[in-house]
């Protein structure tokens, strides 16, 4: 996995407890601090893959150190998970809108926050977010107004199609698998099985056709990996990110 995580949190216990369980998964490396001005700190130097937070901590609160991580162009898109005895739906409510990725409240259950780590840690690896368009002069996808077309002949791709084509788009050439692609479309809290992919990739291959071979190649076994036809060296033809 090789990757860091940074736990804020003030409570010694819980700051332990949550190290040494990270710890044991392989490649994961972890960075501690008791208050929000240190965790901020070294969230700005060591640049961790994903932040642990809580809200209640000495000096600056968790929600200042949210609200400053996301204004930060370097930090904005590291994913957060608040962990935090503040229960409330308005305390969610803000925390999200704050812009965490996900929030667990206290006590929790270690194995429940290990899965939504690394349900957090696969989405980050998505590329998808600053897709706007594909256009080969055959096919062409709209992901911002939900608008595609296939040889002149308009396609009709439903939400949650036009957002698995976008992950796909977005890591062209690269193998997505089904859980990859799962917590991107639908989300770490969708408890269905990774076949919801599977009859969706069904369906936007019965879409394109004859052509569906040229664009969408399943990897047995894997996921799913998109074929660009872009035509080398015309300029005309692009994936806008």
């Amino acid at each position: 996995m090789n990757k860091r995580i940074l736990i804020v949190e003030d409570d010694k216990d819980i700051r332990d407890i949550l190290k040494y369980n990270l710890e044991k998964e392989r490649g994961v490396s972890v960075l501690t601090s008791a208050t929000g001005d240190e965790g901020l700190k070294l969230a700005m130097e060591a640049r961790p893959h994903l932040i642990i937070l809580d809200l209640i901590l000495p000096g600056m609160t968790g929600t200042e150190v949210c609200r400053a991580l996301r204004q930060n162009a370097e930090t904005k898109e590291t994913p957060i998970i608040m962990l935090t005895a503040l229960a409330s739906e308005a305390d969610k409510v803000l925390g999200l809108e704050l812009g965490a990725d996900d929030y667990i409240t206290k006590p929790f259950g270690m194995r429940e926050l290990l899965a939504r780590i690394r349900a957090a840690l696969r989405r980050v690896e998505v590329q998808s977010d600053r897709v706007e368009a594909y256009d080969d002069q055959k096919l062409s996808i709209d992901f911002e107004n939900y608008h595609a077309q296939l040889l002149g002949r308009e396609l009709k791709f439903t939400f949650k199609e036009i957002s698995l084509l976008k992950i796909l788009v977005g890591n062209t050439g690269r193998v997505m698998t089904r859980d990859k692609i799962l917590d991107a479309v639908w989300g770490y809290n969708y408890y269905g099985e990774t076949r919801t992919v599977d009859v969706h990739i069904r369906r936007i291959r019965k879409k394109l056709g004859k052509e569906a071979d040229n664009y969408i190649e399943t990897v047995v076994g894997v996921g799913y990996r998109f074929r660009s036809q872009k035509i080398p060296g015309n300029s005309s033809v692009s994936v806008s990110v």
